[in-house]
């Protein structure tokens, strides 16, 4: 009776290394240790993708189960859910909103008139939404370039051309260092004080 609930692929597939793959997707199971090259046919339950069930496909044989790789943890799959629910509120209240449109009665032919008025107010708010809705794509990393670092710090070439704004930057505060002369092999020297023994 249980074979009966599941559905035939139609297809026959060839065990891998990975397993089987079956709409995109890879299932594996234990049962399956040194089976590669094998033939196979799958067989499924509707609307439970998590597991397919592995038949052998001359004979008929029930091979064994086989459970789909790299499932997403219950933190990812919350945090899948929670989106996807802030996704339909946003397109239900948009949805309701288009649907709040009526129009007046006409006996002639013409363009059809709105009955809801709309202030310039709830027109600016409803615009500013719709911009604000999604910043992540208007996003611009590159917008603003780096500051030019210190005057003492040595400066690749690359990062030198984007800040040839020849401007210095100031160290950040409780930096002990100062301007830094450079030594003729790439170091920075310290400016030495009477603290350290200075000359």
């Amino acid at each position: 009776m249980w074979t009966f609930t599941l559905e035939d692929d139609g297809r026959i597939r060839v065990l891998s290394t990975k397993g089987i793959s079956f709409r995109n997707r890879d299932y594996v199971g234990a049962w399956m240790t040194g089976q590669a090259g094998e033939r196979v046919r799958v067989r499924f339950m509707p609307h439970h993708d998590h597991r397919i069930e592995v038949f052998d496909p001359s004979t008929g044989r029930y091979l064994g189960p086989a459970e789909v790789t790299g499932q997403a943890n219950s933190e990812q799959i919350s945090a899948v859910r929670a989106a996807r629910a802030a996704r339909g509120r946003r397109l239900r209240k948009d949805l309701a909103a288009t649907q709040q449109e009526r129009y007046g009665s006409q006996t002639r032919p013409g363009r059809p008139e709105r009955l809801k008025a709309l202030t310039a107010q709830e027109a600016g708010q409803e615009l500013a939404e719709e911009k604000t809705a999604d910043l992540s794509r208007l996003a611009l990393p590159d917008l603003i370039p780096p500051a030019a670092p210190p005057a003492g710090w040595r400066t690749p070439a690359s990062l030198a051309a984007l800040t040839a704004s020849g401007q210095s930057v100031p160290l950040p505060s409780g930096s002990d260092e100062e301007t830094v002369p450079d030594c003729r092999d790439g170091r920075a020297v310290r400016p030495t004080t009477d603290e350290d023994g200075g000359v």
